[in-house]
């Protein structure tokens, strides 16, 4: 037993010398808060916002267009963050290719009025839901596992969220860079590599970013499909307005590029109910349905070519709401930098 020690005892000092000497090789005055990227992001809004909300956009796609059906989702990937937290939690890190490896997912159990909390949704919509995807298959019970199986539903692996996150992370970094805030000079694919060699720690944060996002757009409109297709005509908008900032001039900060939106600037083409369905999937007599629920609201106006366009009045309505959605980014953005940093 004496010579056990004897032989073992050094192993373990260098495996704690080796634990303590990357601690200290961390330079903690290189590491960001979310103060300093919530910052950046209201300081250069001009030469972010036509990126986020494309991005923001093609997430609610993704969201609606696996079960056709917003809430569906929302419940699946709430389960599948629970199962990413319990992941972090034990030290265990999948890549991308590892994590999509397998047709299925074992997931932590769960209840109805966990997810209920969780999504703010009513019980009777999540029970429904829950039934539903369970019908579909895509819930199923094995004895005492809980699984989600991912054959039996329209996956849509994020290839393009990763690229579409990446970009955004990397304009947010500029700006950081600019300000001399953040001493790494990055490129898209460098973010993309880490965010795939660690995907199911990035991917939890995303989920916690986004997971909260939707359910603010829900309560804000009161309905995921009618935020979905507020938001179409957002992008549309944003597009247009877009083209009247001088990309070689100094950014404007989020006020003055949100005033720039409100007041229509370059932004006389609206989007047709068809189009509005083209872009989402969302069937055309539910566009045509919620369009009018948000005329009423005065969400939107119609032009004379009976096109969908941004109300200026209620938009602004939207601006307060949107520095909470800038917190949650700011958050998560500063963990990837962050990453990237003591990586």
């Amino acid at each position: 037993m004496g010579h056990f020690l004897v032989d073992t005892c050094p192993l373990w000092v260098s495996y704690y010398f080796f634990i303590i000497m990357a601690f200290q090789q961390i330079d903690f005055s290189k590491t960001l808060t979310d103060e300093l990227v919530y910052e950046s992001i209201m300081e250069n809004y001009s030469d972010l916002s036509k990126e986020w909300i494309f991005h923001q956009w093609n997430w609610m796609n993704t969201v609606y267009w696996a079960f056709k059906d917003h809430y569906k989702y929302l419940i699946v990937i709430s389960l599948v963050e629970k199962t990413l937290q319990f992941y972090d939690q034990m030290s265990i890190q999948y890549s991308f290719d590892e994590y999509y490896s397998k047709s299925y997912l074992q997931i932590e159990k769960f209840s109805i009025l966990e997810i209920c909390e969780k999504l703010k949704l009513p019980k009777e919509t999540v029970r429904r839901k829950v039934l539903e995807l369970e019908k579909l298959g895509v819930l199923k019970r094995q004895k005492k596992q809980i699984i989600i199986d991912r054959s039996a539903f329209n996956l849509i692996k994020p290839d393009n969220q990763i690229k579409f996150t990446s970009k955004y992370i990397y304009l947010v970094s500029l700006g950081l860079n600019n300000n001399n805030n953040y001493s790494l000079k990055l490129n898209p694919k460098l973010i993309e590599n880490i965010i795939r060699k660690r995907f199911s720690l990035c991917w939890r944060w995303f989920y916690r970013m986004q997971v909260p996002l939707v359910i603010g757009y829900d309560n804000f409109m009161q309905d995921l499909s009618t935020f979905h297709i507020w938001g179409t005509v957002c992008m549309n908008q944003v597009l247009n307005a877009s083209k009247e900032l001088d990309i070689n001039a100094a950014p404007l900060d989020h006020w003055k590029t949100s005033k720039i939106i409100i007041d229509n600037v370059g932004s006389n083409i609206g989007l047709s109910a068809m189009s509005i369905s083209d872009m989402t999937d969302i069937p055309r007599p539910t566009v045509v349905r919620k369009c009018k629920y948000l005329l009423k609201q005065d969400y939107l106006k119609i032009n004379d070519k009976k096109q969908y366009e941004l109300s200026s009045l209620n938009f602004k309505k939207v601006l307060p709401y949107q520095k909470e959605v800038f917190w949650y980014k700011a958050k998560f953005i500063r963990k990837i930098l962050n990453l990237l940093v003591i990586s």
